[in-house]
């Protein structure tokens, strides 16, 4: 029974490997489809609604005016600024960098989590900015309003002037209008202890209020490693705390949706990006991708660019409302600080239920370490140590199995011959359950014990690869990542091998000899399986396979050697049993 458990949890994630690599498929790459850039106002840079750069594919075409090429009509800037300028907000937890050009946002750089050059992670796919719109970026029915409310030079409040300035000021107020009509107010606040910002934007034109669609644009797209075992971007939406995740394909099929949400947007293993309780509003998602440079064995970049457009109730008259925008890690107390329910936007996967405690008990523990490596090393130690009974249980039954087998081999030798639809072949089950009844022997004490533990095992394994505290977390010598893999493959191979000797001392249940030999080619496969896996999971599972070892050789001393039964000798199956027919005495003489 042991031996078909391990074929069990070897399926299992033999299929979450195979699917992962074959149905999890990059986002589509469809052609855009070219377009002419309008005419700009004067001081304005080239718009939002640019042509698309070499190289970078979206899933939505560039739009065109109903005249194909539209000439925008000269407009004087009547509130605004002469020249560009970046304006710098530091907070706690971020460091963020507005435009006046549009009265956008640049950049948006997390202090405390550091990309590949040990810089803050950057949430704003600054590289695209020529081709793709920036965050808080509008959009109006209009092809000349949006590219004169982009590109358009805002005076700005709550920071001092100069080309490049730098504000302690958690609000501020761009406002800019032309002799054209046009007149747009885009306030923002950070919270100064947090991941969200507050965003209004009051837009009329010739005192008509408009209600332009909000485009964040490309969104996260963590420059970390690339691993079939990280999720990438894709769209996320939450309505009545049921979450709906959008890969590449449901995109493809629906790049629309409506209605009101908890917080919809896009989000990748680590970090994410939406829009906070915003009521009814109309969320679109498109796919960006980005080609790595000729030359370049890196695989090409997924983005999804997402825009939310507020929905007001029929009949009632437009108001600019005020939304908030989350952009920042997935980290559960963060998550949980803004809304219970919004940490359900972390994929722990079907057995949520028991990571969040694994979870909650490992940075528990850390805070005693100081080090997730070794602070899943003794997680590991602990979760074995609670199911060391379960485990104790399984290997006395599986020895009690093991003696009795050349019993159990005789018993099925006899009835081998009949078919399985013969009557007599019943006889043979009857037979087999009385001697294990005889020997106080449970066929299924040795499996189940272990099939509880399976859930553990898996909310192990998803925590480990979803847990953004693992991520740039290091171990110590040549492991400086644990959501990275080993960089020189020891850990795994050592997981190999100690999976191997495991195998070896686990007790033998009289498996046939197929699959015996796929028992000894599972530590093979697995080692494979694992050489691309994050190095915190390869070393839990070494933790876990060391804590097998050291169980089975000390249950061996509690229990002793194992007494093999004899067969009893062939003169004495042949005597007649009483009330036995014949046919029954050859099947079992046979």
């Amino acid at each position: 029974m042991e031996r078909r458990v391990l074929v069990a949890i070897f399926l299992s994630f033999l299929v979450l490997y195979v699917y992962q690599a074959l149905f999890v498929k990059p986002v589509p790459r469809p052609v855009g489809v070219p377009v002419s850039a309008p005419a700009t106002a004067p001081n304005a840079a080239p718009t939002g609604a640019r042509d698309e750069a070499p190289g970078v594919t979206s899933g939505t075409p560039k739009r065109e005016t109903a005249e194909g090429k539209q000439t925008l009509p000269a407009a004087a800037t009547v509130v605004g600024e002469t020249s560009e300028r970046d304006i710098r907000v530091e907070t706690r937890d971020v460091i963020a960098v507005f435009t006046n050009r549009g009265a956008r946002l640049k950049s948006w750089r997390l202090k405390h989590y550091l990309d590949q050059l040990q810089q803050p992670q950057e949430l704003v796919a600054t590289e695209l900015s020529a081709t793709q719109p920036l965050p808080f970026s509008l959009r109006a029915p209009d092809e000349a309003v949006t590219t004169m409310l982009n590109n358009g030079l805002y005076a700005v409040k709550g920071a001092p002037a100069g080309d490049r300035s730098q504000s302690t000021a958690t609000q501020l107020v761009f406002e800019y209008s032309n002799n054209a009509g046009l007149h747009a107010i885009k306030e923002f606040g950070l919270d100064p202890a947090s991941y969200v910002v507050t965003f209004r934007a009051d837009v009329k034109l010739s005192d008509r209020a408009l209600s332009p669609t909000i485009e964040w644009g490309p969104a996260v797209g963590d420059l970390g490693e690339s691993s079939r075992y990280l999720k990438k971007a894709e769209g996320l939406l939450s309505a009545d705390a049921k979450v709906q995740r959008l890969a590449s394909k449901d995109i493809a099929k629906q790049s629309t949706y409506e209605g009101t949400f908890d917080y919809a947007g896009v989000d990748d293993n680590y970090f994410m990006t939406t829009v906070l309780f915003p009521g009814s509003i109309k969320v679109s998602y498109r796919p960006v991708t980005i080609p790595p440079p000729s030359g370049s064995k890196d695989p090409a970049r997924d983005l999804v660019a997402f825009a939310i457009e507020p929905q007001a109730p029929a009949g009632a008259v437009p108001s600019p409302p005020t939304l908030k925008f989350f952009a920042g890690p997935k980290d559960f107390d963060v998550l949980a600080a803004i809304d219970r329910d919004f940490v359900r936007a972390i994929d722990f996967g079907m057995f949520a239920v028991l990571v969040v405690p694994l979870l909650n008990s490992l940075k528990w523990i850390n805070r005693f370490v100081g080090n997730y490596g070794w602070s899943i090393i003794l997680l590991t130690i602990i979760i074995n140590a609670l199911m060391f009974p379960l485990r104790h249980k399984s290997v006395v039954s599986m020895r009690k199995m093991q003696q009795i087998q050349p019993e159990v081999k005789s018993i099925q030798d006899r009835y081998a011959k009949l078919k399985a639809t013969d009557p007599a072949k019943q006889k043979m089950n009857q037979e087999l359950m009385a001697l294990y009844r005889e020997r106080g022997v449970n066929p299924a004490s040795g499996c189940v014990p272990m099939l509880l533990t399976m859930p553990v095992l898996f909310a192990f394994y998803s925590l480990l690869t979803t847990a953004i505290e693992l991520r740039g977390a290091p171990f110590f010598g040549w492991i400086h990542d644990l959501s990275l893999h080993d960089p020189l493959y020891i850990t795994p191979v050592a997981m190999g091998l100690s999976q191997l000797w495991q195998q070896r001392i686990t007790p033998a249940t009289g498996a046939d000899p197929t699959q015996q030999k796929m028992m000894m080619a599972m530590p093979v496969v697995f080692t494979f399986m694992f050489l691309w896996a994050p190095s915190g999971i390869a070393i839990y599972w070494l933790m876990s396979n060391l804590w097998g070892i050291g169980q089975q050789y000390l249950t061996n001393y509690l229990i002793g050697p194992p007494t093999i039964r004899t067969v009893r000798p062939p003169a004495e199956r042949r005597i007649k049993r009483v009330g036995e027919s014949k046919t029954e005495a050859a099947a079992r003489e046979s």
